[in-house]
């Protein structure tokens, strides 16, 4: 199995990156967008597409576990390194923290949760009225809503802390430290 170096991250690694990345920030537009407009269509595909992320989030967290960070492309100041290890780990835990909260809302909602026809979490059917959804917990339920919304927020602003560090790598300092997120080598 491969693992990091300093030249050139594993498949693994790139992979589970950019699966994670792009699946959370098209799980945010989705959300801003049903949120704003008022539109819910999308729900179940959002909330399934959330699960799912879930699972490849925390295979993600196991392997940069068993591999260890990746070291820096180059030497950069202290407050640079301060900033970027602040990032990462606000945006490592909230690729756990975002589907989990959602799974609060949903599940504790009486909502339950399905993912493409699968039944994961059941919905909670009121007896006197089986159209209508009853929550099983309503307080952490909206804990759950609450924690999405606002780290929602937070994970916008930690994705564009981390796009503007990853382009001023790129453009400015020339490391090499995009080429390896891209699967490269440093040396190509």
């Amino acid at each position: 199995m491969q693992y990091d170096s300093h030249n050139k991250f594993a498949t693994t690694t790139v992979i589970l990156h950019w699966l994670v990345g792009l699946t959370i920030i098209g799980l945010l537009a989705t959300g801003i967008y049903m949120t704003e407009n008022n539109v819910y269509a999308l729900f179940s595909w959002h909330k399934a597409f959330g699960f799912l992320v879930l699972i490849v989030a925390i295979v993600r967290v196991i392997w940069r576990m068993k591999n260890g960070w990746p070291s820096a492309a180059a030497n950069y100041k202290p407050i640079e390194h301060k900033l970027a290890s602040i990032v990462h780990w606000v945006l490592i835990i909230a690729t756990l923290l975002m589907p989990i909260s959602g799974l609060m809302t949903s599940v504790l909602g009486g909502h339950g949760l399905s993912v493409f026809g699968l039944e994961v979490f059941a919905q909670n059917f009121s007896v006197e009225d089986p159209e209508k959804t009853l929550p099983i917990n309503y307080e952490l339920s909206k804990l759950g809503g609450t924690i999405h919304f606002y780290l929602g927020y937070t994970v916008i602003v930690a994705l564009l802390l981390h796009i503007a560090g990853a382009l001023k790598h790129h453009i400015v300092d020339k490391d090499g430290t995009l080429k390896r997120m891209l699967g490269k080598s440093i040396g190509e």
